[in-house]
């Protein structure tokens, strides 16, 4: 073969033909950089995807639950509502009704037992008689037999 061009080719040449035998550098130039863009318009992507998660991620935990999987079923769906509504839960800000709830069952609990404590020291100084009646009262409903098992039981 020789390196000499066809009579009908232009002399002067644009950068971006070249010889034959040569490394096109223009045609790896652009492969990298189509790498590098992909990469990146799916890493904005993704994380245009997961803004609703990383906002629900300072709220509540079952808030939070909601809006991930509401963000997995819309990336694998592509349901564009779900990203919405996981967008919309994360921005409202739920009230906490667990917190208070707690709160209140724990202060009932120590109640409970305060007045367990009270009635078993009261319940030393009372008759047989009353220390049954207090300790019906201290008993939860459930673990009280009922009257006509306690009536049965009295008379045997």
């Amino acid at each position: 073969m020789t390196d000499q061009l066809h009579p009908m080719t232009p002399h002067h040449l644009p950068f971006y033909i070249v010889k034959p035998g040569e490394t096109d550098v223009l045609l790896i130039v652009m492969g990298i950089f189509l790498i590098f863009a992909v990469l990146g318009i799916g890493n904005v992507y993704l994380r245009l995807h997961s803004l609703p998660e990383r906002m629900a991620h300072k709220s509540q935990k079952l808030q939070f639950e909601i809006v991930a999987v509401l963000g997995l079923i819309s990336l694998f769906t592509h349901i564009h509502i779900f990203w919405i509504a996981g967008l919309l839960l994360a921005l409202i800000d739920l009230p906490d009704f667990s917190t208070p709830l707690s709160r209140i069952a724990g202060s009932v609990e120590k109640i409970a037992d305060a007045e367990d404590l009270a009635s078993g020291t009261a319940a030393e100084g009372l008759s047989a008689g009353q220390t049954a009646a207090a300790r019906d009262r201290a008993e939860p409903a459930s673990q009280r037999p009922n009257a006509r098992t306690r009536e049965v039981g009295n008379h045997v």
